[in-house]
């Protein structure tokens, strides 16, 4: 299925999206302007339509090592610089690219978190304090809208470690939360943060933006 149009997400924010049929879920790369630059997040495939959408990105981020997608490609048509974890570098074996670790800035605003735990030992947040914002790879997933759920247990070394390190995220101050899978958090982002722990009950679902 060919990607979707580039979508605006809120102020400053836009999505585009490639569904997946065997998960039935949408996969999504992201564009965020801060100060002027364009920063991609995880670009999934990419078109001519697409490229004139996101326009001169400086900086392209691949959050966890299964997220290299187009980064390649959009790097290559932009001159992008590319940024991915430490600990992944080595599984992503992306050339030429700069390394980021837990507490680096991503273009003066988005501060890289590590989580705990993870799928991969690189997964890494993007935190963007003065808009309540964070963007996560694969360390949760936006389904059922408005909601957020983990990967099956068997993707992680141990499933209840993962929970507690997606879960630790809530004592951000986040409303917003942008997914490399699935819809979008319009609002709420700590509460649903906070359900993931093991053994905490659902939270209520909120606001999601919808799918493509």
């Amino acid at each position: 299925m060919d990607p979707t149009a580039l979508l605006p997400v809120i102020e400053g924010v836009w999505r585009w999206s490639v569904w997946n049929e065997p998960r039935k879920l949408w996969f999504n790369g992201h564009v965020l302007e801060i100060d002027g630059q364009r920063v991609v997040i995880d670009p999934v495939d990419l078109t001519d339509e697409i490229m004139a959408g996101i326009g001169p990105a400086s900086l392209c981020v691949v959050t966890n090592r299964d997220h290299a997608r187009a980064a390649t490609e959009l790097c290559i048509r932009t001159g992008a610089r590319l940024l991915v974890p430490a600990p992944d570098a080595e599984a992503l074996g992306l050339r030429d690219a700069q390394l980021l670790d837990d507490g680096d800035l991503v273009a003066g605003a988005l501060r890289v978190v590590a989580i705990a735990d993870a799928k991969s030992p690189g997964e890494l947040a993007l935190f963007w304090p003065e808009r309540k914002l964070l963007v996560l790879g694969d360390a949760a997933v936006g389904k059922p809208r408005g909601s957020l759920t983990m990967l099956p247990d068997d993707k992680f070394a141990d499933a209840a470690a993962a929970r507690a390190g997606v879960a630790a995220l809530a004592s951000l101050d986040v409303e917003i939360i942008l997914v490399g899978d699935g819809d979008d958090l319009l609002a709420s982002g700590a509460a649903a943060l906070a359900s993931l722990a093991p053994g905490a009950p659902r939270a209520p679902a909120n606001p999601g933006a919808p799918g493509c």
